[in-house]
C-alpha cells in the first residue's frame, strides 16, 4: 500500500457525486464516499464512483461496508467486499475504506489481510470500526505494520470532542508511522482544540439540509425503518463550511 504523509489534511466525507463537487471547490484535501448516510456510511454504486472520479480531481477514496451495524461480517459479506473492490478498483480511485472485526473485539486480520491483498497499491483508511475494537492501542501499532495509512477514530466516544485524551494517546503510539485521522462532530468551531491532540487529519461530513422538490407526499407511507429521518430532505456537503475548516487548518500550520 501507498503510505501518505496526511499532515494537516481535510477529509469530506460525501454521500453524492454533488457533495463531492462542494467539497472540492471550499478545498477539501481528499473525499470518503459513502452511501447509505443513516447507517453511518456503506459501500457506493459502481455509478455514482465512477461519476465522482469523472467531476472531481482530489483523491476520493471509496467506502467498502456491505451493511450498517456492527463490523463482524459473515462469510458472503465478506466475499461481497472482496468483490466490490475488484470491481471498484477498476475505476481507479484515490484508494479505500476499510474495517473488520471479531465477535470479542480483536480486529479480524484474516478478513483485512485478505481485502488488503485486493487492494494492492491503493492507499487505506481503517474506518470507525476502530472505535468499537477491543484493544485500541494495540490496533494502532498492528494497523501501522500492515502499511494502512489512516485510522480514522473519534477518540472512542461518540464525537472527537468528547475523546481528545484518547486522540492524543493515539497520536502518541502512532507515532507517524500511521495517520490519526479525527472524525465524528469534527466542525469549524472545534477543529483547532482537536487539532492540539497531534492528530494528522481530519474528518467531517460538513453538511447542510437541503429540502426536497416534491410537492405532493403521501404522509401516510414511510419508505424506511427509521421514522425519525425526513424521507424528504437531502444533505450535501456545504462548500462555505468545507472552506472556514481548511482555512483554520492551513492558518495553523502556517504559524
Amino acid at each position: 500500500m501507498r503510505r501518505q504523509n496526511s499532515s494537516g489534511k481535510l477529509e469530506i466525507c460525501c454521500y453524492s457525486v454533488l457533495s463531492c463537487r462542494n467539497a472540492e471547490a471550499g478545498g477539501a484535501d481528499r473525499i470518503e464516499l459513502c452511501a447509505g448516510m443513516p447507517e453511518g456510511g456503506i459501500t457506493p454504486g459502481y455509478g455514482t464512483v465512477k461519476t465522482a472520479l469523472e467531476q472531481v480531481s482530489i483523491p476520493v477514496y471509496v467506502m467498502i461496508r456491505p451493511r450498517g451495524g456492527d463490523f463482524c461480517f459473515n462469510e458472503t459479506e465478506k466475499a461481497a467486499m472482496l468483490e466490490d473492490i475488484k470491481i471498484l478498483k477498476t475505476l481507479r480511485p484515490g484508494g479505500f475504506v476499510i474495517g473488520a472485526l471479531l465477535p470479542d473485539g480483536r480486529l479480524d486480520l484474516d478478513t483485512i489481510h485478505r481485502q488488503l491483498e485486493a487492494i494492492g497499491d491503493y492507499p487505506v483508511t481503517f474506518h470507525r470500526a476502530f472505535d468499537m475494537c477491543s484493544d485500541p492501542d494495540g490496533a494502532v501499532s498492528i494497523l501501522a505494520g500492515l502499511g494502512i495509512e489512516n485510522i480514522l477514530t473519534s477518540g472512542l466516544y461518540q464525537n472527537a470532542w468528547e475523546g481528545l485524551d484518547n486522540l492524543a494517546r493515539f497520536s502518541q503510539i502512532a507515532a507517524g508511522k500511521i495517520n490519526i485521522m479525527a472524525g465524528s462532530g469534527v466542525n469549524p468551531g472545534n477543529i483547532l482544540q482537536i487539532a492540539e491532540t497531534g492528530v494528522n487529519a481530519f474528518h467531517f461530513s460538513a453538511k447542510r439540509t437541503i429540502a426536497s422538490p416534491m410537492i405532493f407526499r403521501n404522509g401516510r407511507i414511510h419508505m424506511g425503518g427509521d421514522k425519525s429521518v425526513d424521507e424528504f430532505a437531502t444533505y450535501e456537503a456545504d462548500t462555505d463550511l468545507v472552506r472556514q475548516a481548511k482555512s483554520l487548518i492551513e492558518t495553523r500550520s502556517a504559524g
